[in-house]
């Protein structure tokens, strides 16, 4: 068994338990919500913006798995981050659970304390374990042995005229691609967390019981294991924007349902909202990663896609705050799920703009570029 092999395995692994954690955390919001708004009648913009302000101050601990981890994987990128961020839907099945019981049966301020110990306890550590490359242990992406003098390495470039520039973050915010990027994961978070942290609330308001709005927040989650391990895996052979689309549009059609729900509040609209945003969307995870690397490689890859998670988390704390505040003012979710669907689009042609397929390929696309 060969130990450069198992060690990329094992960032897998302890980023999966910080995904189960760390995300799980985050999405607890959606249950903290109603309480919050009950005891205090707080009006919905305001408290989804005490989110919007978690959710900047976390990502100074969560980004660390999309930007490590695409490092010690070329073939197997997109397998490899779905498999690790699986553990969303894993946290999902166990964390949820425990926070609405607690909830319920201490309060809403106990749950709180109780996450926020979790998080200190057994995320601080792990990821500092985390912040390495395999070049820097004298290791290569996916186990591979160090290529030797009379052994041609292979190559992923397509663009090889971009491919072969020292981009730093000064060069790469001069670039069209560096914006669309930018644009691409503002939209794809602002979606993310817009239905998220509103959709316990909103299920509430339309009739539909607390086990019906607990389970479809759950079911989401467990729903992304299979949907960002697949949608990762097919990114290897499609390519990432084909994925980036499929999850966009997995965020389109739970916002098309959410809407409809409102005139025909059926558990068939449910299922349909929790299978989309599930299945297909939570599949943005898996190549979160990927899609900067794979433009921007190279040794200030980090800088580079730090910035780019600044906008993304901008886009993440906006969405709740943005589509709670549209409810304040009209009176409904109706005009917040519309622009929704909207900023599911842009996110999607802002990634094909950005095109990381021309100018790396994946593995499954590789024959093209050693036929050029």
């Amino acid at each position: 068994m060969r130990l450069p092999f198992f060690y990329g395995w094992i960032i897998v692994v302890v980023t999966f338990v910080t995904m189960a954690i760390g995300v799980n955390a985050r999405t607890a919001f959606s249950l903290f919500f109603p309480p919050i708004i009950d005891e205090f009648g707080w009006e919905r913009g305001l408290t989804a913006g005490a989110f919007s302000f978690g959710f900047l101050v976390s990502g100074l601990g969560y980004s660390g798995q999309s930007l490590f981890l695409p490092n010690w994987f070329n073939r197997r990128r997109g397998l490899a981050m779905g498999l690790a961020f699986a553990g969303v839907g894993i946290g999902s099945m166990t964390l949820l659970p425990w926070v609405q019981h607690m909830i319920e049966q201490s309060g809403w301020r106990t749950a709180c304390t109780a996450m926020g110990i979790l998080i200190l306890v057994v995320l601080a550590p792990i990821n500092l374990l985390l912040r390495k490359r395999p070049e820097d242990i004298g290791l290569q992406p996916d186990g591979d042995a160090a290529p030797s003098a009379s052994v041609k390495p292979v190559s992923y470039v397509v663009d090889t005229d971009w491919a072969g520039i020292d981009w730093t973050l000064s060069r790469a915010v001069r670039t069209a691609r560096f914006w669309w990027l930018a644009t691409g994961y503002f939209a794809g978070l602002y979606i993310w967390y817009a239905v998220q942290v509103h959709q316990t609330k909103y299920l509430l308001d339309i009739g539909f019981s607390p086990s019906v709005a607990v389970w479809a927040l759950g079911a989401v989650s467990l729903l992304g294991i299979p949907g960002q391990i697949v949608l990762g895996h097919v990114s290897d052979r499609i390519g990432r924007e084909w994925v980036w689309t499929a999850s966009c549009l997995g965020f389109a059609i739970c916002f098309a349902a959410l809407i409809a729900l409102a005139k025909f509040p059926t558990l068939l609209l449910v299922y349909v909202m929790v299978l989309a945003q599930g299945a297909l969307g939570y599949g943005l995870t898996s190549i979160l990663g990927a899609v900067v690397l794979e433009i921007f490689q190279g040794k200030h890859f980090g800088s580079i896609f730090g910035t780019i998670m600044l906008t993304s988390l901008a886009g993440g704390a906006a969405g709740p705050w943005a589509t709670g505040l549209l409810h304040d003012l009209s009176g409904s979710y109706t005009l917040a799920f519309a622009i929704g669907i909207g900023v599911s689009g842009l996110s999607a042609v802002a990634i094909w703009l950005a095109s990381p397929g021309k100018v790396r390929a994946v593995a499954g696309q590789l024959h093209r570029v050693q036929t050029l």
